[in-house]
This record gives structure tokens, C-alpha cells and sequence, in this order.
């Protein structure tokens, strides 16, 4: 079972001809809203790829909607709190090409008080996983929380934040991170990643697949990506994040997750929106590249 301490968000869409530069006003060719947050998003992703998923959060009175759709997802929803504060918002810009800039209002994501990690992981055991991402609070006392139940902990460092980083990377049994976050924690910790003391590290490398370090056997094993044409990269690390660590939590070897989690997130850049378009099991059995 995979407990993920996340965020959830209202994603508020803009689809523009090119990304704003410093001081320009662009006009947008449409608006959408959607569920949204790395979190919510990881969440989603684990749950269609057939793992029992509690999610671990909160938002505001605005967000009960949300948490309506979590569930239609298969997600276990009796952990997310409801705070006095909005629901966290993410504005996201993407342009004609498929690129994207985002700006977080984090909300209700940083409310979340320790009792309710506590109560949360009350039924959690050595057999579980508990994931994480920088959008909420409480990523330090959740993952020593685990450790000290036995769980296995994956933490995906983004948006980065050295000092969120170094809290709670002795922890950490997996981390996920892309390649610009992972040249900022090697700068931050002063150190190659395969010098870190994490089992099994995973960097994504966009249209150029992705690595996965494992330290405790000093190899690398590098994975090409699948060919396909990007409409919108928005969600699609959340899509690998999630399908590799339900895949893990299924039992699969590395090598069979990644693979599988790097066909989901082909297949969500062919797509326009987040979480409520995030493959299921089926869209991959059905899909070929």
C-alpha cells in the first residue's frame, strides 16, 4: 500500500503561443480547470496503476470537490482534512509546443498538523511505502515518522528546496527527481548523486528517457524514451513518479517499473491536462509506440 503525503491543487490552465517573457502580457487562447498538485497527481497516477493509494493532505472549504474526485479515481481519501484556509492553486501556462511555466499558491497544502500524519499512519507497516513531494509541510516529522515504522520511503524532490532536501534525505530509500533538480542537489549537497546514501535514485531525462542509480550495487543503467510528440509535459513526471512506485509496490523489478512508468508518461504528454487525464493500466495495454 502506498500512503502519500501530497498536495492538492485546483490547476487553472492558459494555452498560449509562446511563454511569456519578463514584462510581457500574452492573451489566452483558452482556460481550463482541473485537479491539479504534485500530490494529488502521484496519487491518481499509483491508484490507475492499480495500487491501493491513501493520500495524506488537506484542502479548504472551496476544495471538497476535489477530494469527490480523488475518489472516483480509487484513491482513499479519509486522511484529507479540511482546513480554514483556500484550496492550493497552481496557474499553469503552456505554450504552443508543449512547454509549460507554473506559479503555486501552496493553500490548505501547508496547514496539514502532525496529529493528522500520525493518525494517518496509524494502519501503515514495514510492508508499505510512504511517498512525498515539496508541496505540502511536514515532509521531515512524516518520513522519520515511517522510518521508524519500517516503512519504505520515496521522495520526489521537486519543486527543490535544499534544505527540504537534506531533512529528510537520510530517510529516503528512493528518489525521484529530473535532471535540472538533480544538478541543483548535486551543487547543494557538494557531491555526485551516486555518492548519496539513498538505495535507488531515478532521474528523468525528459525525451531522453531516464537513469536509475542504484549505490548499493554501483551501477547505472540508463532507459531510452519512448517516441512520441509532446502537446503538454504538464503532470508528466507525477505520471512516471506514481506508476513506478505502484509498480514497486506491486513487486515488479525496477527495470519493469520504470519501463512501464515511462510508457504512462508518454502517454500523458500526448494529452492536454493533469491528473484527470492521467492513463490507466488499459490505455497502456492498448497503446503502441
Amino acid at each position: 500500500m502506498i500512503f502519500n503525503l501530497g498536495s492538492i491543487n485546483a490547476d487553472l490552465f492558459y494555452r498560449v503561443p509562446h511563454l511569456p517573457k519578463p514584462g510581457e502580457t500574452l492573451a489566452s487562447d483558452s482556460y481550463d480547470k482541473g485537479l491539479g498538485g504534485k500530490g494529488a497527481n502521484m496519487s491518481v497516477a499509483a491508484a490507475r496503476a492499480a495500487s491501493r493509494v491513501v493520500h495524506i493532505g488537506a484542502v479548504g472549504e472551496d476544495g471538497r470537490w476535489a477530494k469527490d474526485r480523488l475518489i472516483e479515481y480509487g484513491v482513499d481519501t479519509r486522511h484529507i482534512d479540511v482546513a480554514d484556509v483556500p484550496t492550493g492553486h497552481a496557474i499553469i501556462i503552456v505554450d504552443d509546443s508543449g512547454e509549460n511555466q507554473i506559479v503555486l499558491f501552496p493553500g490548505a497544502n501547508a496547514a496539514l498538523g502532525e496529529g493528522a500524519v500520525t493518525a494517518a499512519l496509524a494502519e501503515a507497516g514495514k510492508d508499505d511505502w510512504l511517498l512525498m513531494q515539496n508541496e505540502t509541510s511536514l515532509q521531515g516529522f512524516t518520513a522519520a515518522l515511517a522510518r521508524q515504522k519500517g516503512m519504505r520511503v520515496a521522495y520526489a524532490a521537486a519543486p527543490f528546496d535544499a534544505a527540504a532536501v537534506e531533512a529528510v534525505l537520510p530517510h529516503v530509500d528512493l528518489l525521484v527527481l529530473n535532471a535540472v533538480e538533480a544538478a541543483q542537489l548535486s551543487e547543494a549537497m557538494g557531491k555526485d548523486l551516486r555518492d548519496l546514501d539513498v538505495a535507488d535514485i531515478v532521474v528523468t531525462l525528459g525525451g531522453d528517457g531516464c537513469r536509475h542509480i542504484s549505490t548499493s550495487r554501483a551501477e547505472t543503467v540508463n532507459y531510452p524514451a519512448f517516441d512520441v510528440k509532446a502537446v503538454d509535459a504538464t503532470g508528466a513526471g507525477d505520471t512516471f513518479t506514481g506508476y513506478l512506485l505502484a509498480g514497486l509496490d506491486r513487486g515488479m523489478p525496477m527495470a519493469q517499473a520504470i519501463t512501464r512508468a515511462q510508457k504512462a508518461a508518454a502517454i500523458m504528454v500526448t494529452r492536454h491536462g493533469t491528473a484527470d487525464v492521467i492513463p490507466d493500466l488499459k490505455d497502456l495495454e492498448e497503446t503502441r509506440f
